[in-house]
């Protein structure tokens, strides 16, 4: 059940949601059944130049790939058509382990052919920092995006117990904490580790059996 403006005020008035800010005036953007977050100042580009392929098997594709810009407030920051970028929300967040959060765009935005995330809308119960955009501009016309802007909204539902292992105390969690946007840390999760494993076992028997060399590649 998605909880309503009612409901988020009494929850941040019991610490299950935690906000903070700067200016400190995110109280304004809770609304009926969402909370507004609002964009910051630091996005991060792909540099496309500096690697031919992002392979999750081999975490030295990831390593340079992007650049930070940091932008004034009052300055715009411009989504070319067709451009991938990451952003970041002004706010800070921490939930509850028995709440979760969904990361939806604006209509507003969504209208100017901007999408605010890709695949990253779920917030798990026990997190705590600031939300990465994944911003992409479908628009055939070039899009200025300000911070302090109202870029995302946040709505919040009760799970049916609380959290076993929140994300707060999982081990494979890769984002806590973060405060700018954060690129993909997918190197680290522990399937590619065995696909890694399993490819290097088949190199050394396929080399074995032919009387080769048994080197195996990161």
């Amino acid at each position: 059940m998605i909880l309503s403006d009612r409901d988020i005020l009494a929850r941040i008035e019991k610490g299950d949601i935690v906000l903070s800010s700067a200016d400190n005036i995110h109280m304004s953007n809770v609304n009926a059944s969402s909370l507004d977050m609002r964009l910051g100042n630091g996005f991060k580009i792909y540099n496309h130049s500096k690697q031919a392929v992002l392979d999750p098997l081999d975490p030295t594709t990831f390593e340079g790939v992007t650049s930070l810009v940091e932008v004034a407030d009052g300055d715009p920051f411009i989504v070319q058509p067709g451009e991938f970028v990451l952003g970041v929300t002004m706010e800070k967040v921490k939930i509850a382990n028995n709440l979760v959060a969904r990361v939806e765009g604006r209509s507003s935005l969504g209208r100017l052919g901007i999408i605010v995330h890709s695949t990253a809308g779920f917030i798990d119960a026990g997190f705590e920092g600031t939300i990465t955009l994944e911003i992409t501009n479908i628009n055939r016309m070039p899009v200025a995006l300000y911070p302090g802007m109202r870029v995302c909204q946040l709505a919040f539902e009760d799970m049916s117990s609380e959290a076993l292992v929140p994300y707060s105390k999982k081990k494979t969690s890769k984002y806590q904490g973060q405060e700018l946007p954060q690129e993909s840390r997918i190197c680290n999760d522990p399937e590619f580790v065995k696909i890694l494993e399993t490819r290097n076992q088949r190199k050394i028997t396929k080399a074995e059996a032919g009387g080769l060399p048994t080197s195996v590649s990161r």
